[in-house]
């Protein structure tokens, strides 16, 4: 199997790789890669996938601040430049997408259209 690194397509906050750390450091987690991706499916038409997977043959590569990250590169048109943060506040708690190529986002963030 080729390895292919390239850039990252999204950046995560301080706050999301915090998280993505502690997740990461669980053993359930060993020998996995982060998965960014988008599947079909909820409220706006795409839902956003995010946790922790093997490497499949057509995945994509890349590194941002020694996390793994893997993607499918037909994903990267829905997320070139979108940010992933981590809400730990009393109203919301979780990774919040902030995608700039959605048109429109469903209210839990979870899912959007382009």
């Amino acid at each position: 199997m080729t390895t292919t690194t390239e850039a990252a397509p999204v950046s995560f906050t301080e706050g999301a790789l915090r998280e993505l750390r502690q997740l990461q450091a669980r053993p359930e987690a060993a020998g996995m890669m982060l998965r960014v991706g988008v599947k079909g499916g909820g409220c706006s038409g795409l839902s956003y996938v995010l946790g922790f997977d093997q490497k499949e043959e057509d995945d994509i590569e890349s590194e941002v601040q020694g996390i793994p990250v893997i993607m499918k590169k037909a994903h990267g048109i829905y997320l070139l430049g979108m940010e992933i943060d981590y809400a730990s506040g009393l109203n919301a708690r979780g990774f919040v997408f902030n995608n700039p190529n959605a048109s429109s986002s469903c209210g839990c963030g979870t899912s959007f259209a382009v």
